[in-house]
């Protein structure tokens, strides 16, 4: 818990496979200050994911009367199944000077910035080519043919939201990409406004 500022919610997008979800696990695996967000999604589970860990699985009917209760800050249709952010995690970790990372697309960032604008720090992750995003794809081995062609025909509206976002990286080395990543965190947990007691400290300097 850091009482001395607020927390602020970090937004990863990118196409899928350009390396966002890799870098997400090593930024909470670095940084003690900072949580994976975890997401409601009526997508099935792959095999390497768990329950409550990786998403919250539900069924279509569930999810829906979870939003008509307005239980989600945001949510969003993507590849025909729809994904939710809950907004008690949200709330409750960033008054702590907890920060959230969100493995989100541009329409997801769009919504949260529309929920808290200030708190948001977006980041979009760029891969070095096409031809090296469907080897990410192919190699991730969990999706099937069909699915891997979706994902890139999608790929070029993705990007096309990248001047929407504060900040954007080109992941041709992972290491080098979380360096920068892992700065701008720096950087932002610094901003004068995230800073909670600043004001009462100038005062008695002044």
């Amino acid at each position: 818990m850091n009482n001395h500022r607020k927390g602020l919610m970090l937004v990863l997008s990118s196409p899928s496979g350009a390396g966002k979800t890799t870098l997400c696990k090593k930024i909470i695996d670095s940084d003690k200050e900072i949580l994976m967000s975890v997401s409601a999604t009526t997508r099935p589970k792959r095999k390497s994911e768990k329950n409550a860990k990786d998403y919250f699985f539900l069924n279509e009917e569930d999810f829906n009367l979870k939003k008509k209760s307005g239980y989600f800050v945001e949510t969003a249709k993507v590849f025909d199944f729809y994904y939710g952010t809950p907004k008690d995690f949200i709330e409750d970790n960033l008054s702590k000077g907890i920060d959230i990372i969100f493995d989100l697309d541009w329409q997801g960032t769009q919504k949260l910035s529309d929920y808290s604008k200030n708190d948001l720090v977006s980041i979009f992750i760029l891969p070095p080519s096409t031809k090296v995003l469907k080897q990410r794809l192919k190699k991730r081995a969990e999706d099937s043919d069909e699915i891997v062609s979706k994902r890139m025909s999608k790929a070029k509206s993705e990007i096309s939201h990248w001047v929407e976002y504060d900040y954007v990286l080109i992941n041709d080395n992972l290491e080098k990409c979380l360096y920068a990543i892992q700065n701008i965190i720096k950087a932002e947990r610094l901003k004068r406004f995230r800073q909670k007691n600043i004001y009462d400290i100038v005062e008695k300097l002044i």
